[in-house]
């Protein structure tokens, strides 16, 4: 039952970052916690502040607009005090400069009564980095900017 109720919450988890609602996604993290996306592009880095955490999903949806995902696979294991969540999804986007661009992978959670430890975004580093540097190209200056990180 626990497992059902944790894909539910997945799913709608991603469904609110495709509507540029990070505000969910910062609600499901627990009091300390790591968001970590693999790289160290404009995008890269860790985070464990609310704070810098919002101030990433931002520059997201400054780089990626329309961003939203397709998800392959949510796979749970672990009791609700302590459970992995591996969820393997493709990414399409707008893209800043209007170009729209694709990429995939995968999202590995810990989740702990409900909220979220730690979350590791593990995306095609080399789709990713394509996609920033054809944007800074472009004009979109912070797409080479440093990652954010606290």
């Amino acid at each position: 039952m626990f497992h059902a109720i944790a894909h539910r919450r997945i799913t709608a988890l991603f469904e609110a970052v495709g509507r540029g609602d990070a505000a969910s996604v910062l609600d499901s993290f627990a009091g300390r916690f790591t968001h970590s996306f693999l790289g160290r592009s404009a995008l890269g880095g860790a985070r464990h502040s609310l704070a810098a955490t919002r101030l990433w999903y931002e520059r997201l949806y400054r780089l990626l607009p329309g961003i939203r995902f397709d998800i392959a696979a949510i796979t749970l294991a672990g009791p609700p005090w302590n459970t992995l969540a591996v969820v393997e999804w493709r990414e399409s986007n707008d893209g800043a400069d209007g170009v729209k661009t694709e990429n995939f992978g995968c999202h590995i959670a810990r989740i702990s009564w409900g909220k979220m430890v730690s979350l590791a975004i593990c995306p095609d580093t080399a789709g990713l980095q394509a996609t920033l540097d054809r944007l800074a190209a472009a004009g979109f200056a912070e797409a080479h900017a440093p990652p954010i990180e606290d």
